[in-house]
Order: C-alpha cells, then sequence, then structure tokens
C-alpha cells in the first residue's frame, strides 16, 4: 500500500486533519511526506498504530506533553505509564466526588436535633501524646474537647510549633456559632488560618522548609461530624465491632499503591513511606479533604498520627477500641502498643464515643 493522503489516513485514524497538523506543528505524528509545492501531507500505512494510540490517548484526556512521552515508549512500559495516568485520574476524580457528596450532604441535610422524638447526641473523648522511644521530642500535638477533635504530625526542625499552631487555629471552633447553612464555608476559613498559622511559624524559623505539619480533624455539629484532613495522620470509626477507615494517606507510597506501582506490604517498608504530597507548610500542597459523616449512638471513633497506624495492626487497633470502654484506656492502650512495637516514632491518639445526652 502506498502513502495516504491526509483526508485518508485521518479516517483511519479516527483524528481529524486539523488534529493531524497539530501533531506534526508538536512532532508527535510527523507525516512520512511533504509535498514541496503544495505543502500537502502524506502518511505511510505503518503510523496508523501510533496514530490510533493517540486518538485513544485523548479520549482518556491526557495532555499532550505525556502522550509524546507514552509514545516513544515500548508497550510494557508505555502501559505502565498509562495505568499510572488513569491512577492519578482517578483519585482527583475521588477528590472531587469527596467534594460533591460533601455539598450534596450539606446542602440537603436537615438537622434530626429539631425533631422532637430524636434524643440529642454528645460525644465524650480523650486526648494523648507521646514522644515514643526513638525521638528526642514530640513533634504531634493531640486535642479533644466537646466540639473539635484534632491530630496534626509536625515535621522539620520546626515540627513541633507548627503542628501546635495548626490546631491552635481551630480551637476557636468549639465556641463559635456556626449557621447550618455556613458549615462549609466555616470550615474552609479555619483551615485557611491554620494554613497561616503555619506560615507564621516558618517565617520566624531560620529555615522555612522545616516547619511543616499534617492537620486531620473533625467538627461535631450535634448528629453529623465534619471531617478536613491533609496529610497522614488518620481517622477510623468503629460501629458494630466493625472498624471503618475514613482518610485517605497523602503520600507517594499511597500515590504509588493507588497507581497499581506497589502493594500495601512493599509500601510498609519503602523509603518514602513517609514522604507527603499534601501538608501545611513552605511551599507543600495544602489542599484538604472535605466530607460530613452522620454519626449514630455508639459510634467510636480514633484519630491517630502515622507512629500508631504504622507500627500496629489494624486488626489490633480495633480490638482495643472494642474492649477498652473508656476512651482515656483506649488511648492509653494504644499509645503502650505503638510504643511495645519500638515505639519509632511520636504517637497521638484522639478517641470519642458517640452517645445520648441525659435530658
Amino acid at each position: 500500500m502506498g502513502l495516504l493522503t491526509i483526508g485518508a489516513f485521518a479516517k483511519a485514524s479516527r483524528l481529524s486533519p486539523k488534529a493531524l497538523r497539530l501533531y506534526d506543528e508538536l512532532g508527535l505524528l510527523t507525516p512520512a511526506r511533504v509535498d514541496p509545492v503544495n505543502g500537502y501531507r502524506f502518511y505511510a500505512p505503518e503510523q496508523l498504530d501510533r496514530a490510533r494510540l493517540v486518538a485513544w490517548l485523548r479520549r482518556l484526556g491526557m495532555p499532550l506533553t505525556r502522550i509524546h512521552h507514552v509514545c516513544a515508549m515500548d508497550a510494557v512500559p508505555a502501559a505502565q505509564e498509562i495505568r499510572a495516568y488513569w491512577a492519578q485520574v482517578e483519585a482527583r476524580n475521588a477528590a472531587r466526588r469527596e467534594l460533591a457528596t460533601f455539598l450534596i450532604n450539606h446542602l440537603t441535610w436537615e438537622d434530626p436535633a429539631m425533631s422532637a422524638t430524636v434524643k440529642p447526641l454528645g460525644i465524650r473523648y480523650a486526648a494523648l501524646s507521646d514522644t515514643g522511644l526513638v525521638r528526642e521530642k514530640n513533634q504531634d500535638t493531640a486535642y479533644a474537647g466537646s466540639r473539635l477533635l484534632a491530630v496534626a504530625d509536625g515535621c522539620g526542625g520546626a515540627g513541633a510549633p507548627a503542628s501546635a499552631a495548626a490546631v491552635d487555629a481551630l480551637k476557636h471552633l468549639e465556641t463559635c456559632s456556626i449557621p447550618a447553612g455556613n458549615l462549609l464555608n466555616v470550615l474552609e476559613d479555619a483551615m485557611e488560618q491554620a494554613k497561616q498559622a503555619v506560615h507564621s511559624v516558618a517565617g520566624s524559623s531560620s529555615s522555612p522548609e522545616e516547619a511543616g505539619t499534617t492537620l486531620t480533624a473533625m467538627l461535631w455539629t450535634g448528629s453529623q461530624l465534619a471531617l478536613v484532613h491533609i496529610g497522614d495522620s488518620r481517622v477510623y470509626f468503629l460501629r458494630d465491632g466493625e472498624l471503618f477507615r475514613m482518610t485517605h494517606d497523602h503520600t507517594v507510597v499511597q500515590s504509588m499503591i493507588d497507581e497499581g506501582r506497589l502493594t500495601p506490604a512493599e509500601a510498609a517498608s519503602h523509603p518514602q513511606r513517609s514522604m507527603l504530597t499534601r501538608a501545611l507548610g513552605h511551599g507543600a500542597d495544602a489542599t484538604p479533604d472535605m466530607r460530613l459523616h452522620d454519626a449514630r449512638p455508639g459510634d467510636r471513633y480514633l484519630l491517630c498520627s502515622d507512629g500508631l497506624s504504622t507500627v500496629v495492626s489494624t486488626e489490633e487497633i480495633r480490638r482495643v477500641l472494642s474492649e477498652r470502654s473508656e476512651p482515656e484506656r483506649a488511648v492509653r492502650e494504644l499509645i503502650d502498643l505503638a510504643n511495645g512495637s519500638g515505639g519509632p516514632d511520636n504517637v497521638s491518639c484522639v478517641v470519642a464515643d458517640v452517645m445520648e445526652l441525659q435530658q
């Protein structure tokens, strides 16, 4: 078969002549021959496979620069690159889905406390933070109050004041009045205040990049918990004996797991397992995950730094939360378990129980 005109090649490859001209200019699909007189482009039949791949990748929404990179690869690494790209797309969509769910719940929620038949709910809570057995100082901050629960894990030389500043910036939520329709704005403003507080700590540090922190917090609204989360601290909740994880780690290894490049078992010993992709600090992506969660009497919530989750198994966490009725005993035993496993990091825990208030 001879060379194909641009029209015939466009029809066979499912690419428009306009797109083919653009891809020629970008060096992505260079014609086999260009007529020196009239400038007509001609393509070889063997270029169809590459052109069809470009067309499929464009339908996936892949940027042209990344398509150029994929097309230069052999089949196996190209497939791995496409898998990694799609995992990133799904992660972005998951974050948008969380926000969409938050907005839908926020806009349609009716406060059950307005009904005379519903008993009012409250929380009982305990918070504890420990240096661990290896670190010289504690850079974690844990806080629990009647409305606010929070854990922050500082990093860098000024990590301790950074984590404390982030949590302190949220404490006004304990006492401020929040109209039902303004919850999202209040949370967004509070996270911005936390971000600025950490930046102030960084500004007073000799090296600004050495002041950063994770921040995971829950605000009790009376029958719901509003969650804001950035970093690799975690939230779990126990309901009817089952333990559920509510947060997604913002780390390099979690991204690699999402992309299928690592298994969870491999991630546990990966040298970059503590490297964050989101945090509060100098030059970091500070976009939080946000969601609303309907609470039930008997629910138990755990907020913890990675000093617990990296060394204590999920089953052990579930056992302690199930067996220890008092929040104070639960946080103490969880920290003892982390230290019993070597205590390689600071460890912080907040446990809160949802209960019916006595009238």
